[in-house]
């Protein structure tokens, strides 16, 4: 008995340890009636967010730093409605002159601490409840096409950080400079909504250039509307493949969630 006791007493204490998660003081949760589909998000230091013209499923997004592709559930409203977001924190904005430059370290830290605190949002406001799971899903491995790459590895160079750039990819253009392939798969995620995996096995640094029609280009664009898809891009231009394949997704399911009343 004096054991059981004891295992009470101590799963009571660190229950009382465990610390709430971060909040806004206030939050004003508008509808937006706008008509327009322009989302715009501010972060500034300390803690300090707002969303103007947001969905909610852009805000889960966002909250729980997963992709669409790994979001289930919900009724239709979560993609249609649009909100204004003005969370106030407890402490006030730093003033200009008062800010600071911060380190890597401090800027992630206060970037999940702000993702928490939409959690934490989104749980009062919206009552939204969700849970992880793993679901069998289409993943893309990343391999070089079967008539071998058609880009050129750059020499080896003195420098062991070599200037990168990786510029475009959601307008159907991509320019890349000294990049590994592996820093491809951001923006092809982006492009096919799945995951994609590096399968490549190579680790040199390379330039890229891929032109393609995205899928979600309108048919009366006015650029040129009977391009590649991006699976026939990277092939033709780059000498790289997207294989499909079945493999366990990581997604967060909608249990539950409410429209906000305004204030």
């Amino acid at each position: 008995m004096k054991a059981l006791i004891t295992l009470i007493s101590l799963t009571t204490a660190l229950l009382a340890q465990t610390p709430a998660p971060p909040t806004f003081e206030v939050a004003s949760v508008k509808l937006n009636k706008s008509g327009s589909r322009a989302t715009r998000t501010k972060f500034r230091p300390g803690a300090h967010f707002t969303a103007t013209n947001i969905t909610l499923h852009h805000l889960i997004l966002m909250a729980y730093e997963i992709r669409d592709f790994q979001l289930s559930g919900g009724p239709s409203w979560i993609d249609s409605d649009r909100y204004d977001i003005d969370p106030k924190a407890a402490d006030d904005p730093p003033k200009p002159s008062d800010i600071r430059p911060i380190t890597e370290e401090q800027r992630n830290a206060n970037s999940n601490r702000i993702r928490l605190m939409i959690q934490s949002l989104l749980a009062e406001r919206f009552k939204l409840a969700v849970h992880k799971e793993s679901k069998e899903g289409t993943v893309y491995w990343l391999v070089v096409a079967k008539n071998g790459l058609k880009i050129k590895e750059l020499p080896p160079s003195s420098n062991p950080n070599p200037p990168q750039t990786l510029q475009g990819g959601g307008n159907g253009v991509l320019h890349a400079e000294g990049i590994k392939l592996a820093d491809l798969v951001d923006s092809l995620v982006e492009e096919v909504g799945h995951p994609v995996i590096d399968k490549t096995n190579l680790t040199g640094n390379y330039n890229l250039d891929l032109k393609w029609t995205p899928d979600h280009s309108p048919a009366d664009a006015s650029n040129e509307t009977n391009g590649p898809s991006i699976f026939t891009a990277l092939q033709e231009q780059a000498g790289l493949k997207l294989e499909p394949h079945k493999a366990p997704v990581d997604v967060l399911v909608i249990d539950q969630v409410e429209k906000p009343t305004e204030n």
